[in-house]
């Protein structure tokens, strides 16, 4: 299935204004907006925790990793 072309657009564009009028259309956007505002700052918060977590992860296993040349030095 391929995209719509110039003239389907413009009754696409028709429909809408007559479904919604001229005057609801600006506050639609607006909510619209808001909304994909709304997941990018969602989807960048889980990437920040996902990233947290695993910087979390690497420090624990690096500070095991610390504990057995620790402990492998002090049996010598």
């Amino acid at each position: 299935m391929s995209m719509p072309g110039g003239f389907e657009w413009i009754i696409i564009v028709l429909v809408i204004l007559l479904f919604f009028g001229a005057k609801r259309i600006p506050e639609l956007a607006r909510g619209l907006g808001k909304g994909i505002q709304e997941f990018r700052k969602a989807s960048d918060d889980i990437k920040k925790e996902i990233d947290k977590g695993k910087d979390d992860i690497d420090e624990s296993t690096r500070y095991k990793e610390k504990e057995k040349e620790t402990a492998g030095k002090s049996d010598n």
